[in-house]
């Protein structure tokens, strides 16, 4: 699903996106947008926290053993 912007822009105008309310109308939305919080929660602290928002290491195994790791903690 897409995420409905509701910030406003520097105009002081709200942000639209392509989204319609057909696809507002339904619970399964709403459901999917609380379910998507919790795993951007998850991402955001292991750029932030975990320091890999930037990884240094090269690789895939290295890069999977980092984020596994990150993932434990």
């Amino acid at each position: 699903h897409i995420a409905i912007d509701g910030h406003l822009s520097k105009t002081g105008k709200p942000r639209k996106t392509a989204i319609d309310r057909r696809t507002l109308r339904h619970a399964g939305y709403a459901v999917s947008q609380r379910c998507r919080k919790r795993i951007e929660e998850v991402f955001g602290w292991i750029k932030g926290s975990a320091g890999l928002a930037k990884v240094k290491l090269r690789g895939r195994d290295r890069v999977d053993a980092a984020f596994n790791l990150a993932l434990a903690a």
